[in-house]
């Protein structure tokens, strides 16, 4: 039995940046996971973040960890929309800086012990912590349609479930969905040689500005804009102070919050899709396999001939999946949905397990679901566990030489 102070269950963006600032802090910190899975295994080969240069940045946009220093660091040379592979760099970069000890062992139970938390590992080994982080991400909850449960993969899948669109070459592929997810797919799948062509429930597209009224605003954008990227004009710098979103009344949080994440493209994606076709007030009803390929109906009574659907309808958050949550305890976590009910500090209502990420969006709202809420996360988990004194100790580290092109 291995004893530690804090375990975190989780090695991408959110629990890497817990690390950085507990560690910081003085806390002591067992990091348990797989680095930077999701984004290596569950992003498809060539894809842009659509964050902007600062919003990227991993537990701080100034110091020691921010892409700027990422770049100092290693020489390397990138501009936004920063490619996946240079963010995944990114990330292996800070978690080396943090976490070079981090336990790769997948966690398969966590249940309460004797004076806090007992994990079992993959390999049977057994470690008791004070308190457990969860910063598991969301690959386990991918928004599937119904009709997906029914249907053979090699005919209909999850964007999350592709690395590569190669194999798509020359496949007539229906896209659903009309966010950033559906529409860079499809634009991949079209540079890969497939026959794609997206169906929007909505009757429009959103298409985001690319930044051209923080242009136009000059030294004043910070005003209405915060570096965390999340949200319009003005929505912006209220959503990026969670403690002041929370105190809304949630008739209030809710419709504010999407605003902040409702679907939406880049500005850098029309004229990747100019080929594909984008069909308006299309919604799939049903998806039926005949002679190798699959039927489509839509709620007009229409239908198509495809050889895959895929759905680019992002992700549900619901902790009832993570595997590892023993059914005792989860019974114990308050729920609104599949959202933890969480406190100050991230901490649900079993003292000493804190729920990072998407899972906390309920509670802190929208920006808790990019790599930008990673910063206020970390200094509220600093103030809950090491105490309010410790957050200059977990304050962001010199700035190198910069190296980047951060426009």
């Amino acid at each position: 039995m291995t004893d530690t102070n804090v375990a975190i269950i989780g090695a991408g963006p959110y629990g890497l940046a817990a690390t950085a600032h507990l560690r910081r802090a003085g806390v002591e910190v067992r990091v348990i996971g797989e680095p930077m899975s999701f984004w290596q295994n569950n992003m498809p080969a060539g894809l842009l973040l659509r964050s902007n240069w600062t919003a990227t940045c991993i537990a701080e946009y100034e110091g020691g960890l921010s892409l700027d220093s990422f770049c100092a660091a290693t020489g390397t040379r990138f501009g936004s929309p920063v490619p996946l592979d240079r963010f995944v760099a990114y990330g292996m970069w800070v978690q080396q800086q943090v976490a070079p000890d981090v336990d790769r062992r997948l966690v398969q139970a966590l249940e309460t012990g004797p004076g806090g938390f007992r994990l079992t590992l993959a390999d049977g080994t057994a470690m008791s912590a004070r308190r457990v982080l969860v910063a598991a991400g969301i690959a386990l909850c991918e928004n599937r349609q119904a009709m997906l449960a029914g249907l053979p993969s090699e005919l209909a899948s999850h964007t999350g479930d592709h690395r590569d669109f190669q194999r798509f070459r020359g496949a007539r592929v229906l896209v659903v969905g009309g966010g950033q997810s559906a529409l860079e797919c499809a634009a991949l799948l079209h540079e890969s040689g497939a026959r794609a062509e997206v169906a929007v429930r909505q009757d429009h597209v959103t298409w985001l500005h690319g930044g051209k009224y923080q242009r136009m605003l000059g030294r004043y954008a910070g005003l209405v804009y915060a570096p965390t990227d999340v949200g319009p004009m003005g929505l912006s710098r209220l959503v990026a102070v969670p403690d002041l979103f929370r105190c809304l009344p949630r008739r209030a949080q809710n419709p504010l919050a999407y605003r902040s994440i409702r679907p939406a493209g880049a500005a850098w994606l029309p004229s990747r899709l100019t080929e594909v076709p984008i069909r308006l007030g299309r919604t799939v009803v049903s998806a039926t396999p005949r002679d190798g390929e699959l039927h489509v109906t839509f709620a007009d009574g229409d239908t198509q001939a495809v050889d895959h659907l895929l759905f680019g309808t992002g992700y549900q958050v619901d902790i009832t999946r993570y595997p590892f949550l023993a059914p005792g305890l989860t019974e114990r976590i308050r729920r609104a949905g599949g959202y933890p009910l969480l406190g100050h500090g991230m901490e649900s209502s079993v003292p000493g397990l804190h729920f990072l990420g998407a899972p906390s969006a309920w509670s802190f709202g929208p920006i808790v679901r990019f790599v930008s809420g990673g910063w206020y996360t970390s200094r509220a988990l600093v103030r809950a566990i090491a105490g309010p004194s410790r957050l200059r100790a977990a304050g962001a580290a010199p700035v190198p030489a910069r190296a980047g092109q951060a426009p």
